[in-house]
């Protein structure tokens, strides 16, 4: 009887020492989420993460809404050229790839001189190349001296 009642009373106060301990080791996986500061990291973490992709999404959206701007406009005008260079064919010839002025000395779209649009590698009349072709050597000129070649216009 005696061993039966220090068994019992060995029981009695290894119970709460052991509950003790397990509290004392740190939170298990428990249903209530347990409050583990490691899970509470990984969350934070998680939750950085997703803003991050949808921060990307959004500005992928914005470009491809300003590529589409940009598409549209370029197909509206049927021009491949720079806004800046779009401002200044307007100026110059109003936009008209066959105009000619200064008494036959400028021509095209950009009013080029014989001696520029060879410069930039045109051949023939700068009236009778594509517009396509003028845009190109437009941007060409304008990469090398500015809107400098457009005295009036590139201002």
């Amino acid at each position: 009887m005696r061993k039966l009642i220090a068994v019992m009373l060995c029981v009695a106060v290894s119970i709460p020492a052991l509950a003790l301990a397990a509290d004392a080791a740190g939170p298990t996986n428990r249903p209530d989420g347990g409050g583990d500061a490691a899970q509470a990291l990984r969350a934070k973490q998680h939750r950085a993460h997703v803003r991050k992709l949808r921060a990307a999404a959004k500005k992928r959206r914005a470009q491809a809404r300003k590529r589409a701007h940009s598409a549209a406009a370029t197909a509206s005008t049927g021009s491949t050229a720079s806004p800046a260079l779009q401002a200044i064919a307007a100026c110059e010839s109003g936009g008209n790839p066959r105009a000619i002025g200064g008494g036959g000395a400028y021509r095209g779209k950009y009013q080029f001189s014989p001696a520029t649009w060879a410069a930039v590698g045109g051949s023939g009349d700068p009236a009778a190349a594509s517009e396509a072709e003028q845009d190109r050597r437009a941007a060409m000129l304008y990469a090398r001296t500015g809107a400098s070649s457009w005295p009036v216009c590139g201002q």
